[in-house]
C-alpha cells in the first residue's frame, strides 16, 4: 500500500453522484464508482487532514468480507479490476488503484442496520437511561463493554446531515413492510455472527457494526462497506476489560484525542498532530493485517 493521501477526487468528465464523509461516488448510468478517500470524520465533521492508507484499508477489508459472506447474501460489487472499468476512467487510475469499486446501482433502503454483540457507544448511553436499546429490554447490572446475553439488532435512520436516530423494529416494519424488515434483521445478525466468530480467532472483538442494504432487480443485496473500522467497533481481544471503554482499532482513538481539546464539535474541525495521524494509520493497518492474515 502506498503512502500518498487522497482527500478528494475531481473527475470533471464523470458525473458526481454523491460526496459523502469518506467516499466520492460517481454515476456511470446503471453502475456506480465508489472511491474511498483518506478523509476521516468524527462527530459528523470531516477533519481537514487525511489518514494515510485509510481508503485502501477500508476497500481491502470490505472486499475480504464481501467474499466471506457471499453465500449469505448477494452484494453490489462488480469488480475492482481497473482494466474492467469503463475507458473514461483510464486516466484516473492513480486515484483509483486499491481504493475503488465498480458496483451495481441499487435502490438503497433508508435504514442503517446496526448489530450489537457488546454494550458500547450510543447503546451504552441508552441502556443507562432506560435499561434498553432500541426498545429491546436488557438485564439489569450490565457494565460498559459487557458482552450482551444475545446479539441484538438496533436499527437507526439514515441521516443525510447530523446524527442517525435509533429506531425500533416496529418502525422498520412500518417503513419497509414486515417481510423485508424481517429479512434485513435476520441477514444482519447472520453476517455479524459469522464475522465476529471469525474475528475472535484473529484476536479482534467486533463489538458492533452497521450494514446497508439495497434492492437490485427485486433482490435484496448488501451495499456500501462491510465490517470496516469505520462502520464497526473493533477491540483487541487481549486487552478486553469490561466495565470501561476499550482500546480500539478504529477511529475511536481520534475521537478520544479530540475530546481532550477545547472544540465544540462543529465545523471547522482542528488539524490532528502528526503523531495521532501516524498511530491512526497503524491501527487501521493492524486491523487489516490481523483479519486477513
Amino acid at each position: 500500500m502506498g503512502s500518498n493521501v487522497l482527500l478528494k477526487t475531481d473527475f470533471k468528465d464523470v458525473p458526481l453522484f454523491r460526496r459523502g464523509k469518506v467516499r466520492d461516488v460517481y454515476d456511470l448510468d446503471d453502475k456506480l464508482l465508489i472511491i474511498s478517500t483518506d478523509r476521516i470524520s468524527c462527530f459528523d465533521v470531516v477533519l481537514p487532514c487525511g489518514i494515510p492508507e485509510k481508503g485502501r484499508v477500508l476497500t481491502s477489508i470490505s472486499l475480504f468480507w464481501f467474499d466471506f459472506v457471499k453465500d449469505i447474501i448477494g452484494q453490489h460489487l462488480i469488480t475492482t479490476d481497473l482494466d474492467k472499468y469503463p475507458p473514461i476512467l483510464k486516466k484516473y487510475q492513480a486515484d483509483l488503484a486499491g481504493r475503488s469499486m465498480l458496483v451495481l446501482k441499487t435502490k438503497p433502503l433508508p435504514v442503517e442496520c446496526v448489530v450489537r454483540g457488546y454494550l458500547s457507544g450510543s447503546g451504552w448511553k441508552e441502556y443507562r437511561k432506560t435499561q434498553s436499546v432500541c426498545g429491546i429490554k436488557l438485564p439489569k447490572g450490565l457494565r460498559e463493554s459487557d458482552k450482551l446475553p444475545e446479539i441484538i439488532f438496533t436499527p437507526s435512520t439514515k441521516a443525510e446531515v447530523g446524527h442517525d436516530q435509533n429506531i425500533d423494529q416496529k418502525y422498520v416494519e412500518n417503513l419497509l413492510g414486515a417481510e423485508l424488515a424481517r429479512r434485513i434483521k435476520e441477514t444482519s445478525i447472520a453476517i455479524y455472527k459469522r464475522a465476529s466468530d471469525y474475528a475472535l480467532q484473529k484476536g479482534i472483538i467486533i463489538a458492533d457494526t452497521k450494514f446497508e442494504f439495497g434492492i437490485y432487480q427485486d433482490q435484496l443485496i448488501i451495499i456500501d462497506e462491510v465490517l470496516t473500522p469505520d462502520s464497526s467497533r473493533f477491540w483487541p481481544l487481549n486487552q478486553y476489560c469490561p466495565g470501561q471503554a476499550q482500546p480500539s482499532f478504529d477511529k475511536q482513538f481520534v475521537r478520544d484525542y479530540l475530546e481532550t481539546l477545547d472544540w465544540d464539535k462543529t465545523y471547522p474541525a482542528p488539524d490532528l498532530p502528526e503523531e495521532i495521524i501516524k498511530v491512526t494509520t497503524e491501527k487501521y493497518l493492524e486491523a487489516y493485517r490481523k483479519l486477513t492474515a
